[in-house]
């Protein structure tokens, strides 16, 4: 049998939006103001856990809302319990959650047409993820959709690829942290979304714009953004190697002719 070759892709961002910034999230903040009977910032003491997490390495237990909710509830005395897969499950329908661009099925269905398997490899637990990408019809396309929580690692550890088997020829995401860092470490082909890029960089070949002092420049604040680079003032060749994408798309319309060629 032959070895399957996976195309991998990261889903926020990347390919499509979720309803937690502007649904889910607000739900809980009214329900805990309520409960408290004043107002008071739960989800800005959620994504503080969050990041504390991330920062300590534990990328699968950053990623269960459900669990540091339950925990931040009883810290407040709060006996009440919130469900957040029924809230993400209410709110997702478009268009509280939408395809980033029109094309995305059309590209992965030509992906497809060349011989990848796809997978979704995704730091969002799989009942979080799997409602929107049933109401968006990604499901489909994917022949494996990989969650920290299943896999047991969380990206940019390696070990979360590790249930696809074969090759993973190429990884398609929009975080450098995450995603580029994710393939350059296992050796992947690292693709990293960029959208509304400069025009001086949209007439660059997708393989070369990484070279480009510009692009460098807009990596390293990204990955500032992103809670890396901390220093004003540094420069663009102080990004990590392993950050550095080994292609720069601005639309997912890029992909199928970039891949070309990468594993025949």
């Amino acid at each position: 049998m032959r070895k399957k070759r996976w195309i991998t892709f990261d889903l926020d961002g990347t390919l499509m939006q979720n309803p937690f910034g502007g649904w889910v999230f607000p739900e809980i903040a009214a329900a805990v103001a309520g409960w408290l009977g004043r107002p008071y910032d739960i989800v800005a003491e959620l994504v503080g856990e969050h990041e504390r997490r991330l920062r300590q390495g534990r990328y699968v237990e950053a990623y269960d809302w459900d669990g540091m909710l339950a925990g931040l509830l009883g810290r407040l005395g709060i006996r009440e319990s919130v469900e957040i897969a029924a809230i993400v499950q209410k709110h997702a329908v478009p268009p509280k959650i939408r395809l980033l661009e029109a094309e995305v099925p059309a590209v992965l269905a030509a992906l497809q047409a060349k011989g990848y398997a796809l997978a979704a490899v995704t730091n969002g637990f799989y009942k979080y993820q799997d409602p929107v990408m049933e109401a968006l019809g990604l499901a489909e396309y994917f022949a494996a959709v990989v969650t920290p929580e299943r896999a047991g690692a969380g990206k940019p550890d390696p070990a979360i690829l590790r249930p696809l088997g074969g090759e993973v020829v190429a990884h398609v995401g929009d975080r450098l942290d995450h995603d580029v860092q994710l393939a350059n470490r296992c050796g992947a082909f690292s693709v990293f979304v960029c959208r509304g890029l400069p025009e001086e960089l949209q007439a660059v070949d997708p393989r070369l714009r990484s070279r480009h002092d510009l692009m460098r420049q807009i990596c390293l604040e990204k990955w500032k953004r992103e809670g890396g680079a901390q220093t004003e003032g540094q420069g663009a060749a102080l990004l990590p190697a392993e950050l550095l994408p080994q292609a720069v798309i601005g639309t997912i319309g890029e992909l199928p002719s970039l891949v070309d060629g990468l594993c025949r």
